[in-house]
Parts: structure tokens; C-alpha cells; sequence
């Protein structure tokens, strides 16, 4: 029995080839090479993300082996396009399927396929370069029937599992920063008004389609997570406070300065007397 035509699971541990990089003489490209390079210290870049399925019972169309057509996805918490961070995702579904590991290029990240059997799905997420060379792994149990298996199935309420995380990139390059300081699909924090990074031109990610999910015909069905507007709520507070304490720090400083002045000015002054 197969979940194309019905389901065991299946687990992917398939190893990834690492990326190679190669030591060249100047150009006038070292400067954006550099910012590839190149990370912010002390700083993270956190990615709301939500991940699962939809599946809808095909009711009278349904047979023995296709009772049920569903999607699995990837999508940003808010609904945001998430296409500027990942570069593509690869979907393993069950060997029955036909071509079972899928890839898909450009947002929004998800497959439909159609069957009757429940199985695990690995997906493994894979950055921009200017992100992270190391791809995340994710696994996701497909469910097709309610958790009241008893209750009777309906064709208008599909069955919706998601799980919400949170992907945080540490120390991120100034390329990446640079990218996103004002991307709404991440919390980035803000840099010092007296700072600015060098410049970055800008790639494009994608086939240039709109690649968030607010318009999405399964956005009704969405969960909506309240963990997500808590930690941009958080971030946007860590931050002002962030603020408070360097331009405290900074006027301390300069008080110390002052001070430190004052005195010698004092001493000399007294020496000069005697």
C-alpha cells in the first residue's frame, strides 16, 4: 500500500553537498564580496515562520485511492513574502509518489497533491547566499482526517495543521542586514543613527511574481499566531530600549570626559599658582 494510494512514513536523511569557495585576486567586486563576508557582531536576524498542511475531503468525487487533494507549504507568520531569505525548498514526500522530492524555486513555497494514506514530509529550507550556507531541515506528519476521526467529513471545512517557529540567524552578514532592514517579514534591529552600512546591490530573488500568501485562496484557513505579533511587539520594545541604553552609555562617556578634563585643568591650574 503506498499514500499516493494509501501511506507508511518515511524519513529522509539524504546528505546535502556543501558549498566551496574559491580565494581570488581584487576586483572591483571585493567591496560587495566583503559584505558577503563580512557580519554584524552582537546582532541576530529572527524569521517568523509557519509550516503544515490543508487538506479537503473530495466528497462524492472521492475514491478509494484519492479521497482527499491537499497542500503543504511553507509560509511567513504574517503572510509576508518570504522569498527574500529562503531561495528554495525541497519537499520529500513518499517514494510511491511520482517524483517524490519535489523542489520549488520561488515563493510561495507549497505543493498540492492528491491521496488517501497520512506520512511524514521532510523539507529542507535553502538560504541566499548572503543568508546562510547551511540549509534547515523540517518535518512535517501529513494529516488528511480530523482528529475527531469519528465525526463525519466535510467538504467545506478542510483539516489545517501548522506549527509556528522561529528561524534566528546569529551574527548575520552586512550584505543580509543591509537587504532586510526594513523587510516586514523579519525583526531586524535597528542600527545606531550614527551608522551606516556600506552599500549592497541588490539581487533579485525570485521571478519578480509576488510571493507572499495574504491573497492566497487558502488564507481563510490560516492560523493565525499571536506569538508573531508578540515578537515584533517585543522586538520593536528591545529595541527603543536598545537605544535608551547606548545614548546612555554615550552621554556617559562624554561626562567622563568632561570630568577627566575638569580635573586636569584643576591641578595645572593649582600647580601654576604655586
Amino acid at each position: 500500500m503506498s499514500p499516493s494510494q494509501g501511506a507508511d512514513q518515511l524519513d529522509i536523511t539524504d546528505p546535502l553537498p556543501k558549498s566551496q569557495s574559491s580565494k581570488m585576486a581584487k576586483s572591483p567586486e571585493d567591496n560587495e564580496k566583503k559584505s558577503l563576508v563580512k557580519k554584524r557582531k552582537d546582532s541576530e536576524i529572527c524569521l517568523p515562520i509557519v509550516y503544515g498542511n490543508i487538506a479537503v475531503w473530495l466528497g462524492k468525487k472521492a475514491t478509494e485511492h484519492q479521497s482527499h487533494k491537499w497542500t503543504i507549504y511553507v509560509r511567513g507568520a504574517t503572510n509576508e513574502d518570504l522569498g527574500v531569505v529562503i531561495k528554495r525548498v525541497v519537499f520529500q514526500l513518499h517514494s510511491s509518489f511520482n517524483n517524490p522530492t519535489r523542489i520549488i524555486e520561488n515563493p510561495p513555497f507549497e505543493l498540492s497533491e492528491s491521496g488517501w494514506g497520512e506520512f511524514e514530509i521532510a523539507m529542507t529550507l535553502f538560504f541566499h547566499g548572503d543568508v546562510s550556507d547551511k540549509p534547515l531541515h523540517l518535518f512535517h506528519h501529513l494529516k488528511l482526517y480530523p482528529e475527531d476521526e469519528s465525526g463525519p467529513l466535510s467538504i467545506k471545512k478542510p483539516v489545517v495543521v501548522e506549527a509556528y517557529d522561529e528561524i534566528v540567524f546569529s551574527e548575520p552578514t552586512e550584505a543580509f542586514f543591509a537587504r532586510v532592514q526594513n523587510h516586514p517579514a523579519l525583526v531586524v534591529p535597528r542600527l545606531p543613527v550614527d551608522f551606516t552600512l556600506p552599500p549592497v546591490p541588490m539581487e533579485e530573488h525570485g521571478d519578480g511574481k509576488r510571493g507572499d500568501t495574504k491573497d492566497h485562496p487558502l488564507n481563510q484557513w490560516f492560523t493565525t499566531f499571536s506569538e508573531a505579533d508578540e515578537l515584533l511587539k517585543l522586538a520593536a520594545a528591545r529595541q527603543q530600549v536598545s537605544n535608551v541604553m547606548r545614548w546612555y552609555k554615550i552621554k556617559q562617556f562624554e561626562l567622563e570626559i568632561i570630568q577627566y578634563w575638569e580635573r586636569n585643568i584643576t591641578l595645572l591650574t593649582a600647580q601654576r599658582r604655586f
